[in-house]
């Protein structure tokens, strides 16, 4: 799990907003870019479960493969470990509660197409961008939805010499487990910048998602984080991002790390 600007970046579900356009497998000359790496995240609210704790995400992954202006990607969260640390609520329905055990599930799975609008790689890039969030989740152990959601968003990226900005909004349609409100509608959002320094390119991103209504449904609040990472290498690359939440259901703070090839 990684939120780097411009680098293979994997998805997450409601614990995380959608990740940013992976504007860099436009510019590699490589059409495969594969990617695994783990994170951890503290002060994580579960939502669901009405807890607050620590968040161990183990086996993320990212596979992207490029054809012409297309670029198409699969990513998501093998295993999640959560450790409930504060009671904040009681359970929803149908989740859990705490029984000093740590909770287990799998994450989610994400498909994305990414269509290049612009004929040519100029200094500006405009995408297009749609894809859905597949309900690999449980309700029970209360960590996410078990929802299916989609997504679209159209970008742009900037590039002058070393410094790239990026920035995305779209529309997320998110399942909820609320009858009669089967769906939340919200707005995505992403601002990045990279200035690459050497062998190495220092990255910050803000992304996140606010639904503007006063309505809170469990399991579908606003999120909101910013990134600071580096990211190092081209056929073989190495990712490392701390997070900071904004939102009150983002994580408190965090540790996300990915390596991967492009062959």
């Amino acid at each position: 799990m990684i939120a780097a600007i411009g680098g293979a970046s994997p998805a997450f579900g409601q614990l995380r907003p959608i990740e940013p356009m992976d504007w860099r497998s436009f510019e590699s000359q490589r059409d495969v870019s594969l990617g695994l790496g783990v994170g951890v995240l503290w002060d994580q609210h579960a939502s669901l479960a009405g807890t607050k704790g620590t968040l161990l995400e183990i086996g993320n992954f990212n596979a992207a493969w490029r054809t012409g202006r297309v670029l198409l990607e699969l990513s998501g969260t093998l295993h999640r470990r959560f450790e409930d640390q504060v009671i904040v609520r009681e359970p929803d329905h149908g989740a859990q509660p705490p029984t000093g055990d740590w909770r287990h599930d799998a994450g989610d799975i994400r498909a994305s197409t990414t269509v290049r609008l612009n004929g040519t790689l100029d200094a500006a890039l405009v995408a297009l961008r749609f894809g859905t969030r597949l309900p690999t989740t449980s309700d029970e152990p209360g960590l996410d939805r078990d929802r299916t959601d989609f997504f679209a968003t159209v970008g742009a990226r900037w590039r002058t010499g070393d410094v790239m900005l990026t920035g995305e909004t779209g529309v997320g349609i998110n399942g909820t487990r609320i009858d009669g409100y089967d769906q939340s509608d919200v707005l995505t959002y992403a601002l990045g910048v990279e200035v690459r320094v050497g062998p190495i390119t220092p990255t910050a991103a803000l992304v996140g998602h606010v639904d503007g209504t006063a309505l809170e449904v469990r399991g579908n609040e606003d999120l909101s984080e910013l990134r600071l990472g580096v990211r190092a290498g081209e056929r073989f690359w190495f990712q490392a991002s701390a997070i900071r939440g904004i939102a009150e259901f983002s994580p408190g703070g965090g540790l996300l790390v990915m390596a991967g090839i492009r062959p």
